[in-house]
């Protein structure tokens, strides 16, 4: 097979990797059962990756296709309330199989249940974010799942290679990867066209690319090369770079790193400098002013603190965009953990003293730096 070629990223390179794992990868589609001697080389991969400084998020089908199997359901389409019930009794037994998994290298794993509605709602959003964090900052494998048990409209058109690109751009990671049963993105349907030609690197999606994206799903995924050429948009715009690989053989990931057929998306500059940007180009539900001391704070890279604040302005909710005010003038623009009625109470106080003022606890900065271009 013909392949057009340019330079690549490699995995290894990865500070922060976003991993799709597709249902067809993860459990037998003849017998429904988990697969475990793949999940074990994928456990490996992600040892190794973690153990070059990588912090790495799964976002992992297969739910629907275990918890099938544990009810006994017949192959083919079920009925929206017998999806549900599947996902329900499956998403036990995947987290128990990545639990298990990656056990034996010291790496502990955690469930995260989301929809894709929670990346549109900023303070969603946020508080996702500043999970995912954490867990990565403990050194734990978050394993992030569509809640498929509640989410009625994804289990009908969702697919988990665009939740996989929201991830991606939620955390701010450089690399996503969607293992799936295909080896990459070709000009036509290799399985109909002998004559179709291989991507290994697609540095803009255009009109023309899109016009290429057949559908190449398999007996228990519902991904297509549509869904996830929509994947690829969203990661590289936000600096994500994109990798559709085949992912059947053992150690996927280093197999990958290794020269295994794929095509990689180039990202549009870089996770930290794109997501400024958008937060820049957001209008300002409000504003806060900060005092001489918080600006030179903001200045060299620290979040704002409400000890640094002096006033606070107009009406803004949780996670919406928020003006910062210095003496002199505007400083940037970030998006806000609090509400502006929490904002006034606790302008110019500690952070200490949060939990005192509001009669609960909240976060120690009222703008993280991480959601602050200024």
């Amino acid at each position: 097979m013909e392949t057009l070629t340019a330079d690549k990223p490699r995995i290894a390179a990865a500070e922060r990797l976003v991993v799709k794992i597709g249902s067809a990868l993860l459990v037998d589609r003849e017998t429904g059962a988990l697969r475990e001697e793949w999940l074990t080389g994928l456990a490996e991969d992600v040892a190794a990756a973690q153990a070059r400084g990588a912090g790495v998020i799964l976002v992992s089908s297969g739910s629907i296709a275990l918890g099938r199997a544990t009810l006994g359901l017949p192959t083919g389409e079920l009925p929206l309330e017998q999806s549900q019930a599947a996902a329900a009794v499956g998403q036990i037994e995947l987290a128990r199989a990545y639990r298990l998994a990656l056990a034996p290298h010291g790496i502990k794993a955690a469930q995260v249940l989301v929809t894709l509605e929670d990346s549109e709602d900023r303070r969603r959003y946020l508080n996702t974010r500043a999970t995912l964090e954490t867990l990565l900052g403990f050194g734990v494998v978050p394993i992030v799942n569509e809640n498929d048990t509640i989410a009625t409209d994804e289990i009908r058109f969702g697919d988990n290679d665009r939740l996989a690109a929201q991830v991606a751009v939620t955390i701010g990671a450089d690399q996503l990867v969607l293992l799936s049963d295909v080896d990459g993105f070709y000009t036509a349907n290799p399985s109909e066209d002998p004559t179709a030609l291989r991507y290994e690197v697609i540095e803009k999606i255009t009109p023309e690319i899109e016009g290429m994206a057949g559908d190449a799903g398999s007996g228990l995924s519902k991904g297509g090369m549509k869904t996830k050429l929509m994947a690829a948009k969203t990661a590289t715009k936000a600096g994500c770079a994109m990798v559709i690989s085949e992912g059947s053989v053992t150690r996927p990931l280093k197999a990958l790193d290794e020269g295994a057929n794929c095509t990689w998306f180039v990202a549009e500059g870089d996770p930290q400098a794109a997501r400024k940007r958008w937060i820049a180009s957001m209008k300002p539900h409000g504003a806060v002013r900060v005092d001489p001391g918080a600006a030179t704070a903001l200045a060299g890279g620290s979040s704002l603190l409400p000890a640094g604040v002096t006033e606070v302005h107009g009406s803004f909710g949780r996670g919406e965009p928020v003006e910062i005010l210095g003496p002199d003038g505007k400083l940037g623009q970030g998006l806000i953990r609090y509400t502006s009625s929490e904002a006034r109470i606790i302008a110019g106080h500690r952070s200490g003293d949060i939990a005192g003022l509001l009669g609960y606890p909240g976060r120690a900065a009222l703008v993280h730096r991480d959601d602050m271009a200024v």
